[in-house]
């Protein structure tokens, strides 16, 4: 008795009709819809920031990339709530919760290099040599080093 394979279906096919995935399939379309209604209630700027993650219970789940906007949004959290409690989709909204999650594969950025003209770091090692406070002398003898050349 041999095995004989279901023969193959298109993925648009299985997306409609197999239940695990036509249950997942419009979660997800459902999700994309809020996101555009998110969408347009937000700053230009904010939008490729912000993604809608849940919406359940009255509460909609906002990720953020990072705490620089997930603050700036908070700011607007009010308007932001008024404004898509008039939409249909978000009439029984109650709260809105912000998280941050930084984006997947993208290093955070690094601080500017610290990179001192040779006169600034000549300076700075003069400045530290009157100085008694080991502690200090230390951070100013670290800082000259920074000196270009």
């Amino acid at each position: 008795m041999a095995f004989r394979p279901l023969p193959a279906r298109a993925p648009a096919v299985l997306l409609r009709e197999a239940r695990p995935l036509k249950a997942l399939f419009s979660q997800a379309q459902r999700l994309a819809q809020l996101q555009r209604l998110v969408e347009s209630q937000l700053q230009p700027a904010a939008r490729e920031h912000c993604h809608v993650a849940s919406w359940r219970e009255g509460t909609l789940l906002l990720i953020v990339t990072d705490g620089h906007w997930a603050t700036r949004l908070r700011y607007q959290q009010k308007r932001l709530l008024r404004q898509l409690q008039m939409m249909e989709a978000f009439s029984s909204l109650t709260r809105i919760n912000f998280r941050v999650q930084p984006v997947a594969g993208v290093a955070p950025a690094a601080g500017h290099p610290m990179d001192i003209s040779t006169r600034s770091a000549q300076n700075i090692h003069a400045t530290a040599e009157g100085i008694t406070d080991p502690k200090l002398k230390a951070a100013l003898e670290r800082l000259a080093r920074h000196g270009k050349g």
